[in-house]
């Protein structure tokens, strides 16, 4: 189907949404009309891109028709230099129209839950995932998102051998999910006496949040283990069995959390975590069978396997997907991660774009 077939199909559907909309009691379901509203609003981009394309297509059209008809040689220059104009805003658009054709990725409106673990590089690797989970809140306090802290497994110094948020507030995961990878920092350690520059890598994890009623958990398949919580903690976070684990019989996936003084409170963060991971899960098998050669989170914490490196001597964070270089590490760790995270959107827009066109 070429462009055009497929901008018809669009303005098809486009009025028999305006229709869908316009009947009574379709406002009875709220979670669908705003589902059906959204959809609305988006194809009516779309086609109101493609009225202004097909009227330029016009003028174009009969602007060269004036070319081989006008024998007049100062016409002639004045409808060439026209019809160039009307060439580039009518590729211009056209462009934007490929890109609203691409189908925007059902997750994207979706809450995450955020893993960072330390990888290679020890103490440091802890450190480094503590300055992560730092720079992604304060990215959260500027998009005004909520960070809610659901596991940690804290090192001393402000790291983390790994810990589990969630994030809550508009496009989180359409944003976020680019962070999913290795994370590599090279820098002179606060151990380091000779001033010597180490490399160490911290994974991060984004998984779309989902609800318990789209994963079907059978509670016959969870075993859940209660036990006494270790490390820092309140008086009675030490001394209560208030820690959860909670495994997964089927697929062997285990959580745990012992943050919380109250077992409850605990299991509950812990099955928020599993249905999250079982419903990435399942989407992975389902991306699987559509094509085998698909992209996926690396989650080695090797060195090589990474996506971003933050370099400290020379102040630059290089993401290596898209070969993206920016001096901007203090403002990065900062939370300013819009531009990366616009150029990484885009790069997967064109990505997409040139698959299917």
């Amino acid at each position: 189907m070429n462009l055009k077939h497929k901008l018809e199909a669009v303005t098809d559907q486009y009025r028999e949404l305006t229709l869908q909309l316009s009947q009574p009691g379709i406002t009875t379901d709220k979670n669908e009309f705003a589902r059906l509203s959204r959809e609305h609003n988006h194809l009516g981009q779309v086609v109101e891109r493609y009225q202004a394309w097909m009227k330029l297509e016009q003028e174009l059209g009969e602007t060269r028709q004036l070319l081989q008809e006008e024998d007049d040689a100062e016409l002639q220059e004045l409808a060439r230099e026209e019809a160039a104009g009307l060439e580039e805003e009518s590729l211009q658009l056209e462009n934007q129209l490929k890109e609203l054709l691409v189908p925007p990725d059902p997750d994207d409106s979706r809450n995450v839950i955020m893993e960072i673990r330390a990888g290679t590089g020890g103490e440091e690797a802890a450190l480094f995932a503590g300055d992560l989970f730092r720079m992604y809140n304060r990215l959260a306090e500027l998009q005004r998102w909520q960070v809610e802290t659901l596991s940690t497994n804290a090192q001393g110094m402000g790291g983390f051998k790994e810990i589990v948020f969630g994030v809550r507030g508009k496009d989180v995961f359409g944003k976020l999910k680019y962070e999913a990878g290795v994370h590599r920092v090279q820098r002179v350690p606060q151990t380091e006496s000779q001033g010597r520059v180490h490399t160490s890598a911290s994974t991060v994890a984004v998984l779309p949040e989902a609800d318990e009623v789209e994963i079907n958990i059978d509670p016959t398949e969870l075993r859940i283990d209660v036990y006494r919580a270790t490390g820092h903690g309140g008086q009675s976070v030490n001394t209560t069995d208030s820690a959860v684990r909670i495994t997964h019989l089927p697929t062997n996936l285990v959580v745990t959390c012992q943050d919380e003084k109250s077992q409850h409170k605990n299991k509950a963060k812990a099955m928020k975590v599993l249905v999250s991971r079982l419903y990435e899960k399942k989407k992975a098998e389902e991306q699987e069978k559509r094509s085998a050669a698909r992209r996926s989170q690396v989650l080695t914490g090797d060195r090589s396997a990474k996506i971003r490196t933050y370099n400290f001597p020379q102040g630059r964070v290089t993401d290596h997907r898209i070969n993206l270089t920016l001096y901007r590490l203090n403002e990065v760790l900062a939370g300013d991660l819009e531009e990366i995270i616009a150029a990484l959107r885009l790069a997967d827009k064109m990505e997409k774009l040139q698959h299917d066109w």
